[in-house]
């Protein structure tokens, strides 16, 4: 069964999820604290964690980095919940490490939808060949990147951003088509939240010093290409 992480004080808010999670066959662990929360997603090993900005101890965005720097734990797809809805706060959101983003007061049948969405792009249908470009390649089946013969380490929605990059190398993919590739059609996702990911996948690709792979092009998107030209969002 696929187990939910929520990590959440506000009691009404717990109830209500806890509910429409369980109505939706997931398993639900509840954490109130944001101190005892790290022990337990070791312990629990969630398959996604809802995770609160404003914790009791220990804050949603010191507890997102602490769970991407870890080895075992930074593929857990996490949505942060906040009551903080100015874009800044969601870009920071998503720089320290969460995969997507919803403000208090939201919509319990969006939140089950994004949860879907995050789960299917996590656990992707595996092929057996494996995509190839420059010195870059990854493994579908595995879910392995190399950077020549450096692993890089990157979290669900960077790893199919880079999949639909490899898939046109040398083709622009707008911010527009790579929303509907990576999350859905159904689902309203800020335009912003593509650059900050670019951004992160950009940041784990050239991690060993290596030349940028990734152009961006201005008012048009960005592509995989050897000879790109930095330019600025």
């Amino acid at each position: 069964m696929t187990k939910i992480m929520l990590v959440e004080d506000e009691a009404g808010l717990v109830t209500l999820l806890k509910y429409n999670m369980e109505k939706q066959g997931y398993e639900t662990v509840v954490v109130t604290d944001g101190k005892d929360a790290m022990a337990k997603i070791v312990s629990e090993k969630p398959d996604l964690i809802l995770l609160d900005w404003m914790l009791p101890n220990v804050s949603g965005i010191d507890l997102c980095r602490e769970i991407r720097k870890s080895y075992d734990l930074r593929d857990i797809p996490i949505i942060m919940l906040t009551a903080r809805g100015d874009e800044a706060d969601k870009v920071k959101g998503l720089s320290f490490g969460a995969d997507d983003y919803m403000t208090k007061p939201f919509s319990v049948p969006e939140l089950v939808a994004r949860i879907g969405a995050l789960l299917r792009r996590a656990s992707p249908k595996q092929t057996a060949q494996a995509a190839s470009f420059g010195d870059l390649t990854l493994d579908h089946a595995k879910r392995l990147v190399m950077r020549g013969d450096r692993a890089v380490h990157l979290g669900p929605t960077e790893f199919r951003l880079l999949q639909y990059l490899m898939e046109k190398p040398g083709d622009v993919l707008s911010r527009e088509e790579l929303l509907k590739l990576v999350w859905g059609g159904s689902i309203h996702v800020e335009l912003r939240t593509v650059d900050v990911h670019i951004r992160r996948l950009r940041r784990a690709l050239n991690e060993g010093g290596e030349p940028d792979m990734i152009r961006t092009v201005r008012s048009a998107g960005y592509a995989l290409d050897l000879n790109t030209s930095e330019e600025e969002e």
